[in-house]
């Protein structure tokens, strides 16, 4: 599964966004990757969302290239950014284009610890006080 789909799998489960409640309307990403072209349409009423895979026609429709995309959902790029810098074309609402920047991470997620490299998750004890 790549990040994207897993992004759109966390929108499909969570169902739900309050911070969306006063919006209404559709976005459709044609995301690209080389010759092959995934199409995700994201409808939002009054905050719920559902997303299916579809090509039909949206409100907005934000065109990127999956390594963008996946970028994006991993919280590696920040959209706004790449819409400036072109990696990004945006057809139809750029407000609400510029809304759905919330949903997607801030920053990356941190790599997960096993708790044997010594960092903070680690175990450690350091003396009879158990390095306290």
């Amino acid at each position: 599964m790549t990040a994207t789909s897993a992004f759109f799998e966390r929108l499909t489960v969570a169902g739900q966004d309050p911070r969306f409640s006063k919006v209404c309307g559709s976005v459709r990403f044609d995301i690209r990757d080389g010759d092959r072209l995934d199409q995700w349409l994201l409808n939002i009423d009054h905050g719920r969302m559902r997303v299916t895979r579809s090509g039909a026609p949206a409100t907005t429709v934000i065109m990127v290239s999956a390594q963008v995309a996946d970028a994006m959902a991993r919280g590696e790029v920040n959209g706004l950014a790449a819409i400036t810098r072109g990696e990004i074309l945006v057809d139809g609402d750029l407000g609400l284009a510029l809304r759905i920047g919330r949903l997607f991470p801030r920053e990356p997620e941190p790599p997960e610890h096993s708790g044997r490299d010594g960092g903070p998750d680690s175990a450690r004890n350091d003396g009879p006080d158990g390095g306290r």
